[in-house]
């Protein structure tokens, strides 16, 4: 994280407050990059199933 120096007579306060919040955010965990994942996992699945009930299963056995 970029931090700006603060400025002069600022006694940090305002420091303060934003490390706290990046620290609540940061507690709250990935749920977002996880159901992202998740979604993303599933629709490669679903394709797979597709491409091999609709393409490879009709071509029946190779002899």
């Amino acid at each position: 994280m970029i931090q700006s120096p603060l400025p002069p007579g600022d006694d940090g306060a305002a420091s303060r407050d934003e490390a706290e919040r990046v620290d609540q955010v940061v507690s709250s965990g990935p749920r977002g990059a996880i159901a992202v994942a998740g979604i993303a996992t599933a629709i490669v699945i679903g394709m797979w199933y597709a491409f091999y009930f609709l393409v490879f299963l009709p071509r029946g056995v190779i002899q």
